[in-house]
């Protein structure tokens, strides 16, 4: 028998979903997005459900991403007169997004191990991200031709500094003393307490008061070293502006920072930069909006097929990217990718 891809339990009003596709990394699929949006709307108006917990299965993630391969195949598939799959994923994952960010209910994310791309959308925008030892964070879609999304747009911009220009531009790998630092983790607690504290709100404990019971120390953060050097350059005015603020940095870190950053699709960053900046000063819906015209427009293009063919499909980490050079992305073709989509604009209703 196969294994589902979801796992759902409600026991004295604790529901807890586990992601279970171990083997993949917990990646969402979109029939998993589907039926995690399904369950999220009933228990939102179901008398026995108080508390929603997330979790992941296995050792590994609790979730690595949206299932890109599927998204990489279906470019090969005509759609026969139905949506396609790059349509019909991207408006479930952030209808999703959405659920989760206006969820009426105490929602947790229990962070362990890998959190990124699509994982990063299930997990932080619930009240309460819970952080461990097997923590993993990053936002790395700008290496695969892709954008930072899944609300990115909303979040990003809101950590401390320039932390989240740096962290959408090149795709830094977070641990959990470092997740905490940024405001991406609330608490850190252990993954051998994670039963322990579904335990103790199924038992009727205050959630802040048995987060804060199990929270422990998660121990010095990196980042805080690169802190000032990031913020300088990362506040910059454009793409080519950070790459040129981190050449004249006498400072190794900038020299590893900047190698990362020219490794990315320039189209990616570009875009990235300009949504970026733009998500600061928006709410959350209309963030989601944007990404999704994004989205469909990567869709259409070809870095995001290039960038999967390069680092997991043929994985020769050798990515032909158009254009190839920063200089040659032009505003234009950067204004192009937030115009409204063939498909029309993102909505949250059915």
């Amino acid at each position: 028998m196969t294994e589902p891809e979801l796992l759902f339990e409600v026991e004295s009003g604790v529901a807890v979903v586990t992601l279970n596709r171990p083997a993949a990394m917990n990646a969402l699929t979109l029939p998993m997005i589907e039926a995690l949006i399904a369950r999220l709307r009933d228990w939102a108006v179901d008398g026995a459900v108080s508390i929603v917990v997330v979790r992941g299965a296995g050792d590994r993630a609790f979730c690595a991403g949206g299932d890109i391969r599927a998204l990489y195949d279906a470019r090969k598939s005509p759609p026969n007169g139905h949506p396609s799959l790059t349509e019909t994923f991207f408006r479930a994952e952030y209808r999703l997004d959405h659920l989760i960010y206006h969820y009426p209910k105490p929602y947790i994310a229990l962070m362990d191990g890998v959190v990124m791309g699509g994982g990063v959308g299930v997990s932080l925008h619930g009240g309460h991200r819970v952080v461990c030892e097997k923590t993993v964070f990053a936002m790395p879609e700008t290496g695969i031709g892709l954008f930072p999304d899944v609300g990115a747009s909303y979040f990003l911009p809101r950590l401390p500094g320039e932390l989240g220009m740096f962290l959408g531009l090149t795709g830094d790998r977070l641990r959990a003393a470092d997740c905490v630092y940024a405001g991406i983790g609330d608490v850190y607690i252990p993954r051998d307490r994670h039963d322990a504290l579904i335990g103790a709100l199924r038992a009727g404990n205050d959630i802040a008061a048995t987060l804060s019971g199990l929270n422990e120390d998660a121990g010095p953060a990196p980042l805080r070293a690169r802190r000032d050097l990031i913020d300088r350059c990362f506040g910059a005015g454009s793409v080519i502006e950070i790459e040129r603020a981190l050449e004249r940095e006498d400072d190794a870190a900038a020299v590893e920072i900047l190698a990362v950053l020219r490794t990315k699709s320039p189209v990616s960053c570009m875009i990235a930069h300009r949504q970026l900046r733009a998500g600061a000063t928006m709410g959350f819906d209309d963030c989601m909006k944007m990404e999704y015209r994004l989205s469909q427009h990567v869709m259409a293009g070809h870095d995001f097929f290039e960038g999967v063919r390069a680092l997991i499909i043929d994985k020769d980490n050798k990515p032909d990217w158009r254009p190839v050079a920063l200089p040659d992305v032009t505003d234009d073709m950067v204004a192009r990718y937030f115009a409204s989509p063939p498909s029309g604009d993102l909505t949250f209703d059915d």
